[in-house]
């Protein structure tokens, strides 16, 4: 089942939910909505689902306009953060419940809602509880348990809201492996929202990113991760230090280092901004007189090591730029990450001064933001 969204709108009041969505979402594949709190991405999944009615625009289901078709006829499966399980009934009935409420003369008969259920709760892995209660019940097998009910009916669409947002990390990371074996087992289209980035991007097949009612891009995690589209999607994708400084004829000048931005040959001393991941920092010992190399060019952003966390592979220092200037709703913490072994190695101390230089940025022009 194919889905086409095409200028879709939504307002909720004063508030413009949705500013002209347009989205292809394609048969069998396994999309994430991914953005902040507001952004729109349970207003789209609801009026996929047919919970809300867009004010202007039309959802098409494999060709068909299924824009004003009741919810009850979209054949859509939904699972919501909050499990939604009946408490009063057992983990067999919850999955058997939308088979028995089908209309006469589509009702399975007893013996094939045993055999579907039975299916099921093994697909799910749970068909050792199924005389339990969801009180009786983990969250991680709760949020199964929701899965399986919404797939009993046999969605052509199934569609998920912050599926594990109410789990801890180690059962969420659990739930996603075993969310993406099952997607590849069944090939059901299936849309989720979350705003978890690695949830997307460890799951989904595609990422759709929305900011404020807006689709920002929408691509492979790979290529939303190496090619954001916009300051936002660079923000918004991990970790992240944001530099400001002027662009002059394909060089980023910054407070202590210049960047090579070719993309911005022909600019003439242009406020800029640029993002650098912390991994692609590099860090080494300050030494008094070369700050700038054989040409004069900066070769760094001089900085004190405030804080070191070492966890694992992974050293986290958290650096303050000795010359930074004030800079309204602007922190100028540098957050650099580099191997532990080679923190050991170089034997970095709190307090004491480095430099900073990127390795690889992305270079933003205010006028372009």
């Amino acid at each position: 089942m194919s889905i086409e969204i095409r200028n879709v709108n939504k307002h909720f009041g004063d508030f413009h939910a949705l500013r002209n969505v347009n989205l292809d979402i394609q048969s069998g594949e396994l999309l994430a909505l991914l953005g902040p709190s507001g952004c729109g991405k349970t207003t789209l999944l609801r009026i996929i689902a047919g919970l809300e009615t867009p004010d202007a625009g039309t959802i098409h289901f494999s060709g068909e306009d299924t824009t004003e078709v009741h919810v009850r006829d979209r054949n859509v499966g939904f699972v919501f953060q909050h499990y939604a399980l009946f408490r009063h009934m057992t983990v067999f009935e919850n999955v058997a419940f939308g088979l028995r409420v089908k209309p006469r003369g589509e009702r399975p008969s007893e013996a094939q809602i045993k055999q579907k259920v039975t299916d099921l709760l093994k697909l799910v892995q749970l068909d050792w509880i199924a005389d339990r209660f969801p009180s009786q019940l983990s969250g991680g097998q709760r949020q199964r348990i929701a899965l399986a009910r919404a797939l009993a009916v046999e969605p052509k669409v199934l569609l998920l809201d912050e599926p594990f947002g109410a789990l801890d990390a180690k059962v969420r990371k659990e739930l996603r492996r075993w969310l993406r074996r099952l997607h590849d087992e069944l090939h059901v289209t299936s849309i989720f929202v979350t705003h978890d980035q690695e949830e997307a991007l460890e799951v989904a097949d595609r990422v759709v990113l929305m900011n404020q009612g807006v689709v920002e891009q929408v691509g492979s995690p790979q290529d939303v991760w190496d090619h954001p589209a916009s300051p936002f999607v660079y923000g918004f994708l991990g970790d992240v230090n944001l530099f400001h400084g002027r662009a002059h004829e394909g060089l980023l000048h910054l407070d202590g280092v210049a960047i090579q931005t070719p993309e911005h040959a022909n600019a003439q001393n242009a406020q800029a901004f640029t993002y650098v991941r912390p991994h692609d920092l590099d860090v080494h010992r300050y030494q008094p007189g070369t700050e700038v190399d054989a040409s004069g060019r900066p070769q760094g952003i001089v900085a004190r090591l405030d804080r070191a966390v070492v966890v694992g592979p992974i050293a986290r220092l958290e650096l303050m730029p000795v010359d930074a200037a004030p800079r309204q709703g602007h922190d100028p913490l540098i957050e650099a990450q580099i191997p532990a072994q080679q923190f050991r190695d170089l034997g970095f101390k709190e307090g004491e001064t480095l430099v900073v230089s990127p390795r690889r940025a992305r270079v933003f022009l205010h006028e372009a933001a």
